[in-house]
């Protein structure tokens, strides 16, 4: 139970759930493509203090952008430098068979809340199947920490018996599973969804929409739909927000996606407010 200060921190704080960091080089980062040549700089600490203070937003989740162990350990230590960075959901190699000696490194550091693998990225469309990933999620469970989901629409029907595997499991789709928002598509995302999201222990991220809607001429009603699903599916208990910056940053700035999730909110409840700005990314990452 959350004693009293910490009730009135949680009606309160606002979290960017999901955010990135980098030292910039091509061949580091060589999903950055030209079409992206914003992102093709340093994006530091100070970088997203100046975002975060501008949106009156208090901390933010940094997450894994490589699949290196370095990253994390650099993520860590910029969090540790950072007062708004409350936690961070890192990498390291869960289908290895010394991933526990690795997972105990570093969960010694109590400011790392979770990990993510790039299932999307994966040639194999059943890897979060594998039974050598899933003893690292296991292990993961013992630990406490969160897994992070990030996959394309097409690996929803994975997810959905992946999460089940799991039932003390804490998990968090990133980017609402990435439906094909530029293509005005709502099936078969909104069907898996919807089994998703009955699995009590999967929270759900509003982030990363504008990069699955067409960057240059979006509009907030082409995003819409997908965020009625989401909220029938999770309810605001279960929803966190995001910005994915600063790859967000393609196709919106940071102010105008605080704008137009803001806007959403406003029409639910305080408490319901409360929960998707902030008080459900508290919980689930367990944020200090």
């Amino acid at each position: 139970m959350f004693g009293l200060q910490e009730s009135l921190r949680i009606m309160t704080e606002r979290i960017d759930s999901h955010h990135h960091l980098w030292q910039f080089n091509a061949a580091e980062f060589d999903w950055i493509d030209d079409r992206m040549k914003v992102l093709q700089r340093d994006y530091l600490p100070a970088d997203l203090g100046k975002v975060l203070n501008a949106e009156n937003i208090d901390g933010a989740v940094a997450v894994q952008a490589r699949q290196s162990v370095d990253e994390t350990e650099w993520l860590l230590a910029a969090a540790a430098g950072c007062g708004c960075i409350r936690g961070v959901v890192g990498w390291a190699p869960l289908a290895n068979s010394e991933f526990e000696r690795a997972l105990d490194a570093l969960a010694s550091n109590r400011i790392l809340k979770g990990l993510r693998h790039v299932i999307q990225a994966e040639p194999d469309e059943n890897y979060i199947l594998r039974e050598d990933f899933n003893r690292g999620i296991s292990a993961l469970t013992k630990a406490g920490l969160v897994f992070d989901i990030l996959i394309l629409e097409r690996h929803l029907p994975q997810a959905i018996e992946f999460v089940s595997r799991h039932p003390r499991q804490r998990f968090v789709l990133d980017h609402i599973g990435k439906p094909a928002i530029a293509v005005h598509r709502l099936e078969p995302w909104r069907t898996n969804i919807a089994r998703l999201a009955e699995r009590e222990n999967v929270s759900c991220k509003v982030s990363g929409m504008v990069t699955e809607a067409s960057w240059r001429s979006w509009r907030e009603d082409d995003l819409r739909p997908y965020w009625d699903c989401v909220l029938e599916a999770f309810t605001p208990r279960r929803l966190m927000f995001g910005s994915d910056w600063p790859v967000c940053l393609v196709a919106s700035s940071y102010s105008r996606w605080v704008e137009v999730v803001r806007g959403w909110v406003r029409r639910l409840s305080a408490p319901e407010q409360e929960r998707v700005l902030g008080a459900t990314a508290i919980e689930v990452y367990q944020l200090g």
